[in-house]
């Protein structure tokens, strides 16, 4: 009887030690910075800022997981930001899921067939942008610096 009780107290303190490594359970608000191989993003408590390659897009509302660490989200995202300039802010589907650590991630623009991803990052890592001249430029700069003061 002991040996049954030491053995599921075991699996119960492993089972405790796995969720604290999960920043982000089931029903949770997704905050702070992921970062990938040229994908980041940023989110606060009203909002989320994107950047999947040399485009950027923004969520206006929280990201809160559902029940299965799911999200689809409303918002805008400019496929045409360089070299063309300001170019075109389009409808889209930000729809993703969080498992321990690890945001996957796509894009996909409600009014033309274009899709972005999906893109892996991580939690707590800095993106990895690569030469694009508008990524992380000093608007996304800025609220980086905010959400890591916090």
């Amino acid at each position: 009887m002991a040996r049954q009780v030491r053995a599921v107290g075991l699996v119960l303190g492993f089972a405790v030690l796995a969720a604290c490594d999960n920043p982000f359970p089931p029903g949770a608000m997704v905050l702070g910075t992921f970062g990938g191989n040229n994908a980041g993003l940023m989110a606060d408590d009203t909002s989320a800022h994107v950047h999947i390659g040399c485009t950027y897009g923004d969520i206006h509302e929280p990201i809160v997981l559902d029940l299965s660490s799911r999200f689809d989200l409303p918002g805008e995202q400019n496929v045409t930001a360089y070299p063309v300039g300001p170019g075109v802010l389009h409808p889209a589907r930000f729809t993703g899921s969080i498992d321990g650590r690890t945001m996957t991630l796509t894009v996909t623009l409600t009014d033309t067939a274009v899709t972005l991803g999906p893109v892996s990052m991580t939690f707590e890592k800095q993106p990895n942008m690569g030469p694009c001249p508008i990524c992380f430029g000093n608007r996304a700069r800025a609220r980086m610096v905010r959400l890591t003061l916090r």
